[in-house]
């Protein structure tokens, strides 16, 4: 199999490139490496079935051909993190929507129909107050003049983009919501709520919680996140659907970090930095995120292989190790 991956040295991009690459079929990579690192993918720069074109999807000349070639295609590029939506709001949003519209516009083009998986973001959801979200929900959006959320508005955007193009030229399309993936390769350069997290607490530095910590998050482990997107873009009746991918165990943040404070054995003081002082602007937050995953068992039969603990103590163990090894 000929696989594409547009964001490919990213954090979720990684380990789509690793299962294929452990599969033996042929990846070629798409990445700017603005967010995505070189690193994430070095164990294969030497092998002949991989290829990473450092490029920016936007005016890269060589999308075509790299469409044409591929039997699936994984579009995970995006600009991503709280803290680049409020530092480069024009970026995000031209990067998000630009480069989806290209990518499935040279799909259109191509003369063969590939297997396309589009990233979405569980923050379509916005403030719906219902307990779990299914991909029925309504999607219920504030007021426009927080840039907090034209992140979301992107996504959202992406998906009537991929949308129209299924529907309209019969393109195997699906379009995967995702929530809150973790596990490892992520950094907290971005806000990434977890890895920051257990960086402090290692160090037994103050664990800071934005907000008061009564908010609730669903987290799912990259590896199970990536065997899910494998098995949605094989799967014929996901195309020209919208399915969320993730872990429907909901924990609340300040509960997050005394799962990590207690894992990592750590004396770490908990503490709560308010929105304005942590980002520079004062938001309202969604009070909770969690996905209903009924379809994506339907469709795919897919099961869990990661539970959060299980995925904080591995962390854990993988930046102990960096740490020992800097040392």
């Amino acid at each position: 199999m000929h696989v594409l991956i547009t964001g490919g040295a990213g954090f979720i991009g990684s380990h789509l490139v690793q299962l294929h690459m452990e599969r033996g079929d042929t990846v070629h990579v798409i990445d700017n490496l603005s967010t995505g690192r070189k690193a994430n993918i070095a164990p294969y720069l030497e092998y002949d079935n991989f290829r990473l074109s450092e490029a920016d999807l936007l005016v890269w000349d060589g999308l075509d051909k790299a469409v044409a070639w591929s039997d699936r295609i994984y579009h995970m590029a995006a600009v991503v993190g709280v803290k680049r939506v409020l530092e480069d709001p024009v970026k995000v949003m031209s990067t998000n929507v630009a480069g989806t519209e290209r990518l499935l516009r040279a799909v259109n083009n191509g003369a063969w129909n590939p297997q396309v998986v589009i990233a979405s973001s569980s923050e379509v959801y916005g403030f719906n107050p219902e307990a779990g979200f299914s991909e029925e929900s309504d999607l219920l959006f504030k007021s426009t003049g927080h840039l907090r959320w034209s992140y979301a508005a992107t996504k959202l955007v992406d998906e009537y983009l991929a949308f129209a193009y299924a529907r309209q030229f019969n393109l195997n399309i699906t379009i995967a919501r995702l929530f809150n993936t973790v596990g490892p390769r992520q950094l907290g350069r971005y806000g990434m709520v977890l890895p920051n997290f257990i960086s402090q607490a290692i160090r037994n530095e103050p664990i800071t919680v934005y907000g008061d910590g009564s908010q609730t998050r669903s987290f799912c482990d990259v590896r199970d996140t990536a065997a899910a997107l494998d098995l949605l873009a094989g799967c014929a009746q996901a195309y020209d659907e919208v399915v969320n991918v993730g872990n429907d165990e909901e924990i609340s943040i300040r509960g997050l970090a005394e799962l990590v404070r207690e894992r990592s054995e750590s004396s770490s003081p908990i503490i709560t930095i308010p929105y304005l002082e942590a980002y520079g602007e004062e938001f309202d937050d969604v009070t909770h995120r969690r996905p209903v995953l009924t379809k994506l068992h339907k469709l795919t039969g897919f099961t869990h292989q990661w539970t959060l603990t299980d995925t904080i103590d591995d962390m854990i163990a993988r930046k102990r190790k960096i740490i020992e090894l800097a040392v």
